[in-house]
């Protein structure tokens, strides 16, 4: 059993800021669903309750479901968390509701943070599965009008992981949350090295948590592969140390970089970017993980970067419309026009490098990444996750397009290597 005080996460910290901590009590233990009354009184959520479950959900969690004036049971065949989702909820929830309850997996959850914040409410989530990270965040990956977006959200006053839940969950949401974990050191890194390029904010204490969260993740693989309840337990507070990183930061930075951008790359459809067939969030982030890694540990190979460096130019129009299609152009130049590589100068690039070699350094390789994730048997290469080999190139160019963030994937466009 684990229980945690999040609060302790809150506060003044040695970066300089305060962070804020909505969060208070996380609880990861068999059968906590039955005890989640008790977990509300003491915590002083009191109001009409509204829980959210997909049918799969619903039925798995059969005989543990908490107590709530109204239930919302959303089709789980093609459910997204997308505006369609948004307002079927939106349009069921009673307007006198106070608390919303999430229990599901990452869908569910995107979708009740979500609607929460539209309606103010108080938000209590109920992991059913370790797949994802985000049951504590700040934010919601959302799929809005085909376009992969990260919106505002509620983080949850409190977490609870029935682990009898988890441990019966399809292995294939873990293999989802162990990608999704694995992809904190590709992050975590490109965060590093834009604070080294462009001073953006950087925590050491955010860091060492998510970094700590990861390592702890990969050090239980082998203990869920065996059914052991105390790795499914120590997965899952990972994934929780995760979203209690995100929301300590108020974004998703600490725990998303280019890996994430090709997972929400593959996602969005682009016309010129076939998928054979679909994989889960957390799968997709598993294997950019292990290619933005292959790429960054190539560019690290270059000792003197002085020769091959160019100066900033917008990425061509052009190419970027005939790559997305006219479904999606429109949000893609919204989202680049104040590119933040643009902040990225030729001087600083130079100076920087034998820095961000050193950050590089620290990240695994990409055949221990590889090693990990084929433990679990989880999706390791393009071809696994649907994507052809031979798109790679179009992948690694135009994923750092779909979000605003500089990662080492977007600085790439300055290195003429």
């Amino acid at each position: 059993m684990i229980s945690l005080d999040a609060r302790q996460f809150g506060g003044s910290c040695r970066c300089g800021k305060e962070h804020t901590m909505v969060t208070r009590s996380v609880l990861i233990a068999p059968g906590v669903l039955l005890a989640l009354e008790d977990a509300l009184h003491e915590n002083g959520v009191e109001g009409k309750r509204c829980t959210l479950y997909g049918e799969r959900t619903y039925a798995a969690t059969a005989g543990r479901h908490p107590y709530a004036e109204q239930e919302i049971i959303l089709p789980s065949k093609g459910l997204h968390a997308d505006e369609k989702a948004v307002a079927r909820t939106l349009a069921e929830l009673h307007g006198d509701t106070k608390v919303l309850i999430a229990v599901g997996s990452g869908t569910i959850h995107d979708i009740a943070r979500y609607c929460a914040h539209e309606r103010g409410l108080r938000f209590v989530s109920c992991p059913t599965a370790a797949s994802v990270d985000g049951s504590c965040s700040t934010v919601a990956a959302m799929t809005w009008h085909g376009y992969k977006k990260t919106l505002p959200a509620v983080a949850p006053e409190i977490v609870a992981a029935d682990t009898d839940v988890l441990r019966a969950a399809p292995i294939e949401l873990v293999r989802s949350g162990v990608g999704d974990i694995l992809a904190k050191y590709t992050a975590l890194a490109d965060w590093r090295m834009a604070h080294a390029l462009t001073g953006e904010y950087f925590c050491p204490e955010i860091h060492d948590l998510m970094h700590t969260a990861a390592d702890a993740a990969v050090e239980s693989v082998d203990g869920i592969l065996r059914g052991e309840p105390e790795a499914f337990e120590n997965v899952t507070k990972a994934l929780v140390l995760s979203g209690i990183a995100m929301q300590m930061m108020g974004n998703s930075r600490p725990a998303s970089g280019a890996e994430h951008h090709i997972a929400h790359l593959i996602e969005m459809h682009p016309p010129q970017l076939p998928v054979a067939f679909s994989a889960l969030h957390g799968e997709k982030t598993g294997v950019g993980t292990i290619l933005a890694a292959r790429e960054y540990k190539r560019l690290a190979e270059i000792e003197d970067i002085a020769p091959l460096i160019q100066r900033y130019a917008p990425f061509p129009a052009e190419k970027m419309r005939a790559f997305f299609g006219v479904r999606l152009c429109r949000s893609i130049e919204e989202e680049n026009r104040c590119d933040c590589l643009a902040e990225v100068t030729p001087e600083r690039l130079g100076e920087s490098w034998q820095q961000l070699r050193e950050i590089i350094a620290a990240i695994p390789e990409p055949e221990a990444l590889f090693r990990v994730l084929e433990r679990p048997d989880a999706k390791r290469t393009p071809e696994d996750i649907g994507v052809s080999s031979a798109d790679l190139d179009k992948l690694l160019r135009y994923s750092p397009l779909v979000r605003n963030r500089l990662t080492l994937m977007r600085t790439r466009r300055l290195i003429g290597a």
